[in-house]
């Protein structure tokens, strides 16, 4: 029987957008463009997920470029990778915000091991997407363009058919960042995959506008994390 790590493996391994984007938009697929990514993320799944017991689902927007989009662990950056989580990537080094709030909430909760033998964390889109602006290629959200998100739906539903498969509870699920919260609000009123929806603030706007009410946020996260 495959325990709960293998599962997320095996998804992500399989992970692929092949649908149609707006002009300017791309999906980028870090398991195709960087070998160690699989490598890092299944020592991930193989260290925190090596069991066959449900989790609660928390969900985020898109994986971002120097998170998730690197090292195929959601809002964990290369540097949190190897100082929280004791795993080295050598083939890349990031620093993400939305990493940092994380893992000071993670850590507010009891560490690595304790928070993710009870939570799991991915995104209803679980790719990175950039848009093309003048010369360069900046993080983008799914719900950022109409058209987007109208090409990206069917796949954002099937992905989170996919995660609850693994072995997920469904009466509750938090969201990171309010916007998202609505979106996904949208989709369960179609779909009725989730029971209650509890949208959170998300760490990216906690770290950087509110650090100085910082503890406040992490109390509030670990409020209604622990009151599930």
């Amino acid at each position: 029987m495959k325990n709960f790590g293998d599962k997320v493996i095996e998804f992500n391994k399989n992970l692929g957008y092949n649908g149609p984007l707006p002009e300017g938009f791309r999906v980028l697929n870090p398991y195709l463009e960087n070998p160690e990514t699989l490598e890092v993320m299944s020592k991930f799944y193989h260290k925190y997920y090596n069991d066959t017991q449900p989790r609660k689902l928390i969900l985020g927007i898109n994986p971002s470029r120097h998170g998730a989009g690197v090292t195929g662990v959601p809002f964990t950056d290369t540097k949190r990778l190897l100082s929280e989580c004791g795993i080295e990537m050598k083939s890349a080094y990031t620093h993400e915000v939305s990493s940092v709030y994380l893992y000071d909430v993670i850590n507010a909760f009891g560490g690595p091991q304790k928070f993710y033998s009870q939570f799991y964390i991915n995104s209803p889109f679980p790719l990175a997407i950039v848009r093309k602006v003048k010369n360069s290629w900046l993080n983008a959200n799914y719900y950022d363009d109409k058209a987007l998100f109208n090409c990206v739906k069917d796949f954002m539903i099937s992905s989170l058919k996919k995660h609850i498969s693994l072995g997920l509870h469904t009466d509750k699920v938090f969201v990171l960042g309010k916007k998202g919260a609505d979106y996904l609000t949208k989709i369960n009123k179609e779909t009725s995959l989730f029971g209650e929806i509890v949208a959170l603030d998300h760490p990216r706007y906690i770290q950087q506008y509110k650090s100085k009410e910082k503890e406040i946020y992490i109390d509030q996260y670990l409020m209604a994390l622990h009151g599930y």
